[in-house]
């Protein structure tokens, strides 16, 4: 999988509904004040920030070193670290992750992770993209680099889970998993398919000069219109799914 490179600049402007629609993972952590939470890739902060506000005790972790000084800067304990590295021992109550385990190659050396920094009877409740997630937006970046001799599995950032496998992963770790759902999650963008392409898709356009850069937008946006954009009411709806699961570690 190829690597991406953060702007929290442009994740704020072009991207901040991702933690606003992020909030259901906190209704489904169901966090209590006092407890010692872990925010898996918590990118800007914006999530960890509602945590702490609610009295929780709270450490996010994220391999962006950017995202960790937006995230500091937003007045969280962030600390600069991969998931599938990590080596905290039976340290939190629980754990959240949003919109995050599909940027990351090794599943189960995340969900491992997980399971050793949980204390017995801790909570994984996380968000993702699941499968199919930008399935459209996906084929249009597909074919613009097909026609430029670029291999596109080569640039592809995502590994977008399936429900069966996935929920198999974490049971296989140990995991009880309590609720596990794949949701279809049309997605308004408010600034448009190119302001999403400008945040998410720069591991594709890696080398690329400003100049084509645009073309390429360009020529996504062309491909994804008869399906993605809403005349009437000129809005860029991505098609979005997401996998949101809860799992339990034995007592």
């Amino acid at each position: 999988m190829a690597n991406q490179n953060w702007n929290p600049y442009d994740y704020g402007k072009s991207a901040d509904f991702v933690p606003i629609l992020g909030r259901p993972v906190i209704e489904l952590l169901a966090p209590r004040p006092g407890e010692k939470i872990l925010d898996l890739a918590c990118g800007n902060g914006t999530l960890t920030k509602e945590l702490m506000d609610a009295g929780v005790d709270v450490i996010g972790v994220d391999a962006s070193p950017e995202m960790v000084e937006a995230a500091k800067a937003n007045g969280v304990h962030a600390i600069l670290l991969r998931a599938e590295h990590m080596t905290f021992h039976e340290e939190f109550d629980a754990v959240m992750s949003n919109a995050a385990l599909h940027w990351m190659s090794d599943q189960y050396a995340v969900v491992r992770s997980v399971w050793n920094a949980l204390k017995p009877g801790g909570r994984f409740a996380a968000e993702c993209g699941g499968e199919g997630c930008v399935r459209i937006i996906r084929e249009g970046m597909k074919i613009a680099l097909i026609k430029r001799n670029i291999d596109y599995k080569a640039r592809n950032p995502w590994k977008y889970p399936e429900l069966g496998p996935f929920q198999k992963i974490l049971e296989n770790q140990g995991f009880k998993v309590s609720y596990i759902a794949r949701i279809d999650r049309p997605t308004p963008l408010p600034n448009g398919l190119k302001g999403w392409l400008e945040v998410f898709s720069n591991s594709h356009t890696q080398g690329f000069t400003e100049i084509e850069k645009e073309k390429f937008y360009a020529e996504v946006e062309d491909y994804c219109r008869p399906f993605l954009y809403d005349e009437k009411t000129s809005t860029w709806i991505a098609d979005y799914v997401r996998l949101r699961f809860l799992a339990q570690k034995d007592a």
